[in-house]
């Protein structure tokens, strides 16, 4: 007989993995499911410095993300890596979520309850599919960015957010011959701005042609896209969740509960609150508590 979890957990970052953790600790028994091959979420693929934790000084993220995984691994909480959740589907009692592994094989299991944190993925160019790639063309930050060698390159970096102005100040210091900051408008802090400095920052439209890999007529050796973030939780489409005009999941800010009982969203798919490693754990705590309140009323 098919063992009934009191909750799967989609996505081992900040808030999932935060969840999973409470749970256990709580005495229930959560089931965390991660697309990658480890815990920690976008951490994994940030080499800087976070020094917004307040308890974690000098800590970069990818460490941030092994201290995650280390903690979840220290609970005993069951994971199943290199997974994806490919399908739920409401069942008796919760919910069945077909799992998908790395080779291709599925394997259906059962939860009580269901947390989505399965968080967002950088933007791509609009008016191409999500997905689409051209050689010299990098979308979004992470390890790529970083490992890059960019010694007598020309760079082109697309976007007016933190992510695009703090990637242009790192390629500038990396040796490039020429580097150019492209931001239709500035939505980054001020201390990214005045890092970034005016010279080779151009303010309004653009135009971009990956394909010979050009701004504005001007061509690169190199483009990187920084146009932010989108939810990520295509396999819970079938379930009609409530969503905002952004795709985000709207849920009960008090519970983290979606506007399908016993399903909730935490973490930045859900948007709840602004978006950092901080935020996302508070979100598991606060599902995993409003699940434990959950099964304790139905025990009276």
């Amino acid at each position: 007989m098919q063992q009934m979890h009191d909750s799967v957990i989609v996505g081992g970052g900040p808030a999932g993995a935060s969840c999973a953790l409470w749970l256990a600790r709580l005495g229930l028994s959560p089931l965390l499911v991660e697309a990658g091959p480890r815990l920690g979420g976008l951490g994994n693929d940030n080499p800087f410095v976070d020094d917004w934790i307040a308890v974690l000084p000098g800590v970069t993220g990818q460490q941030v993300a092994a201290n995650i995984d280390a903690s979840v691994r220290a609970a005993n909480v069951p994971l199943r890596l290199d997974t994806r959740v490919s399908a739920v589907l409401p069942c008796k009692g919760g919910i069945q979520a077909t799992l998908t592994g790395s080779d291709g094989s599925q394997t259906p299991v059962r939860g009580r309850t269901l947390v989505i944190a399965s968080g967002v993925r950088a933007k791509g160019l609009p008016d191409h599919p999500q997905g689409s790639h051209w050689p010299g063309v990098l979308i979004g930050p992470g390890s790529p960015i970083v490992a890059q060698d960019y010694s007598g390159l020309s760079v082109a970096v697309l976007g007016g957010g933190d992510n695009a102005f703090e990637n242009y100040v790192y390629v500038r210091n990396r040796g490039a011959r020429a580097v150019h900051l492209y931001a239709r408008s500035v939505r980054a802090q001020q201390q990214w701005v005045t890092r970034a400095g005016s010279e080779g920052v151009r303010i309004g439209p653009y135009k971009v042609d990956p394909a010979n890999r050009s701004v504005d007529g001007r061509q690169y050796d190199l483009i990187l896209v920084f146009y932010g973030w989108e939810p990520q939780a295509a396999f819970a489409d079938g379930l009609q969740l409530a969503r905002d005009e952004r795709g985000y999941i709207r849920t009960d800010f008090g519970t983290a509960e979606t506007s399908v009982p016993d399903i909730y969203a935490i973490g930045e798919v859900a948007h709840r609150m602004h978006p950092c490693v901080v935020t996302s754990m508070a979100d598991g705590v606060v599902a995993a508590k409003a699940i434990q309140r959950r099964w304790e009323r139905a025990g009276e």
